[in-house]
């Protein structure tokens, strides 16, 4: 990063990973307009923190990113859209983007879960290959991101990045733990959709055993009704 880069905002640091997350993962949309841009950074799924922002606060995020030369306008559209710039002006390669896209989008990672989550952007071989260019990234001057200590009970470090500024590491590690006995909101949602799955699956197994006893002249219990 060079020396005359601000910090960024939380917001402008999530517009600048919606459009290089986007620019890898929907290339057919890419530049990105204003609109298509608010509802990257308002998507509920792989964001942390989930934000709900207006065009109006995506657009004051954009001017700031434009001044710092990290987005640019797109040229031959009819319609305003937006590119990165943030490979050039970092000096970074792809594979670096890649990490640094996921912690800008999704918070504090561990080595495995950045690999995973990274993997649309760039496939990385094994974990030893992220650390390098984690490794790479913190060793910059000023660094780009941060090995966090580990919280109580975790065998494994996480990352940050520093596009905002130093992080509290206490501070970090307390807003990214759930409360105890609590569950996220995706794995909630996995679980609803489970329960979902199973109860109609139990539904047509009773009406197949009703329809199999009636036609066999047999009683059967039906059991609790709905």
């Amino acid at each position: 990063m060079t020396q005359s880069l601000r910090d960024l905002t939380p917001l402008e640091a999530r517009v600048l990973g919606v459009l290089v997350e986007k620019q890898r993962t929907v290339p057919d949309t890419y530049p990105l307009s204003l609109n298509a841009l608010a509802a990257g950074c308002n998507q509920k799924t792989a964001r942390y923190p989930v934000m709900s922002v207006t065009e109006s606060d995506v657009q004051t995020a954009i001017d700031g990113l434009k001044r710092l030369s990290l987005v640019m306008e797109a040229s031959s559209s009819r319609v305003t859209r937006y590119e990165h710039n943030m490979n050039r002006v970092l000096g970074i390669p792809s594979q670096s983007a890649a990490l640094l896209t996921v912690l800008l989008l999704r918070g504090p990672q561990t080595v495995a879960e950045l690999r995973l989550n990274a993997a649309r952007l760039h496939s990385f071989a094994d974990n030893s290959s992220v650390e390098a260019f984690l490794d790479e990234l913190a060793a910059r001057t000023p660094a780009l991101a941060i090995k966090l200590a580990c919280s109580p009970g975790e065998r494994e470090n996480r990352w940050m990045h520093l596009m905002c500024g130093e992080v509290s590491v206490e501070q970090m590690a307390a807003a990214r733990e759930p409360a105890e006995g609590s569950v996220a909101s995706s794995e909630w949602e996995t679980l609803k959709a489970e329960q979902k799955r199973l109860a109609d699956e139990v539904a047509r197994l009773r009406a197949f055993v009703e329809r199999m006893a009636g036609e066999l002249g047999i009683s059967v219990d039906p059991g609790p009704q709905d």
